[in-house]
């Protein structure tokens, strides 16, 4: 089988490194010359709509799947004429947009903070008026790891803030005085099938994850699922899917969903039965779905920047490098590395070993 990934970058990696072994094979369309996935399989150097060369990516793949949610729904919506797409153009659509996430978490009832659709600098001096400071200002898309946003704290952040987002349509959400954040990766096969990893701990550092710890029968679990469950079913979602959310009073308020492979189960490919990556191949091709249980205790540490040499890294007990073969630059994930431990003392020290390596690089 034939696998068209929209996309050329780690995750698309990832999944190809994942799928080799059940003997499928990899295109990847990509813009960038040098898109780290290449190495894994064919690469289609071109823009996302692309027409011709999306015809071209159609006409050689079984199916198409996609790594990251700024590829337009209308690539998803054009390829979907001519070749099976997981997850659909729907999906997608809502998700990359902030506006139709937030009102379809509204509607399925899942608990979100308050928020409103920003078209001008008028539009955001109502909404500041009503849903109060601290907020935050978002771009409706493409805006990922801390990008296309802005803290309001005082009256001062407020003034010209639509234009330091570039006058872009936008999202005002009401900060939320949460005491943890949390991911839930969840995995939903054609037939409908679903199954849930465990929730985990997620570490920020400049809106970029640079922490996630697996949990251990985490008292939200069941809730994280339920609200996951709604999401995944209204979508008719096929594939894995991330849903991010806030601990806030004992309960969940929501955050964003990915359609897609996510940072934040990284940890999956060493701590779980089967990994997000493998588990959701599995799902778009149609195959039995793997066991999302844990094996051990797992963390997910990102390299940010640079890798530490990695002969350090390697040499600390129950770590797993995951360069991703891209040039080192500011701000840019280059790598992670999981640990899978028998108890979670152990697991606190091996993440304190790696933390000292990635501060002194």
């Amino acid at each position: 089988m034939k696998i068209g990934v929209i996309g050329g970058g780690q995750l698309g990696r990832m999944l190809a490194l994942a799928g080799t072994p059940l003997g499928m094979n990899f295109a990847f369309l990509d813009p960038a010359p040098d898109a780290c996935a290449a190495a894994l399989g064919e690469h289609i150097r071109a823009d996302y709509g692309d027409q011709d060369h999306l015809r071209q990516l159609a006409d050689e793949v079984d199916l198409v799947t996609f790594e990251f949610e700024s590829v337009p729904a209308e690539t998803v919506a054009f390829l979907s004429q001519f070749v099976p797409v997981y997850p659909c153009a729907e999906s997608l659509r809502i998700a990359r947009d902030r506006w139709f996430e937030k009102s379809m978490f509204k509607d399925l009832g899942i608990p979100t903070p308050e928020f409103a659709d920003i078209q001008s600098q008028t539009d955001l001096d109502q909404a500041v008026a009503s849903i109060g400071l601290p907020a935050v200002l978002k771009t409706r898309t493409l805006g990922y790891d801390g990008k296309g946003q802005k803290v309001l704290r005082a009256a001062s952040d407020v003034l010209d803030a639509f234009a330091e987002l570039g006058s872009v349509p936008c999202i005002l959400e009401g900060f939320v005085p949460f005491t943890g954040e949390v991911s839930l990766v969840a995995v939903r096969a054609r037939d409908g099938e679903t199954r849930f990893y465990p929730l985990v701990h997620n570490r920020h550092d400049s809106g970029i994850l640079c922490l996630s710890v697996a949990s251990s029968e985490h008292p939200l679990q069941a809730l994280a699922e339920d609200y996951v469950g709604r999401v995944l079913h209204k979508l008719n979602y096929v594939g894995v899917l991330a849903f991010e959310f806030f601990e806030v009073d004992g309960g969940l308020k929501a955050n964003e969903i990915a359609p897609r492979v996510h940072n934040s189960g990284h940890w999956t490919i060493e701590g779980a039965e089967c990994s997000q990556f493998e588990n959701h191949l599995r799902a778009v091709a149609g195959l039995p779905l793997g066991s999302t249980a844990k094996v051990g205790e797992s963390a997910m540490l990102n390299f940010i920047g640079e890798v530490p040499p990695v002969a350090k890294v390697i040499a600390i007990d129950d770590c797993h490098l995951h360069h991703y073969g891209k040039a080192f630059k500011v701000g840019r994930k280059v790598g992670h590395a999981t640990l899978r431990c028998a108890d979670r003392a152990t697991l606190d020290k091996q993440i304190a070993a790696v933390e000292a390596l990635i501060a002194e690089a």
